[in-house]
């Protein structure tokens, strides 16, 4: 291979690798901002816990939403705890049934 193919060769890669990294940049800059915008707004987030959380009942969340300002972390962190309990509950007898069926 030539000298000069290989000069165009690298000058080419350069060029791809820059227009890679703008347009990934731009991309993450989107996100970032979009990120931003969503945890400004309580609503939002609420909105997007109440999606995640879908066995949660309403009265647990309008419970939460009723409690003082201080209080509310801890209980929103109770209620993640008695679901994960639940969970390990459930999973638990999962667990011994798989166990008997053998």
């Amino acid at each position: 291979m030539q000298m000069k193919h290989l000069i165009i060769f690298a000058l080419a890669g350069i060029v791809l690798l820059i227009g890679f990294n703008m347009f990934n940049s731009n991309r993450h800059e989107s996100r970032i901002a979009a990120a931003t915008s969503s945890t400004t707004s309580p609503a939002t987030a609420i909105s997007s816990e109440d999606t995640v959380n879908t066995n949660t009942n309403t009265n647990t969340n309008t419970d939460i939403a009723s409690q003082p300002l201080g209080k509310q972390p801890k209980a929103i962190l109770d209620n993640a705890t008695a679901q994960i309990e639940q969970a390990e509950q459930v999973n638990q007898e999962r667990v011994e049934q798989m166990s008997d069926a053998q």
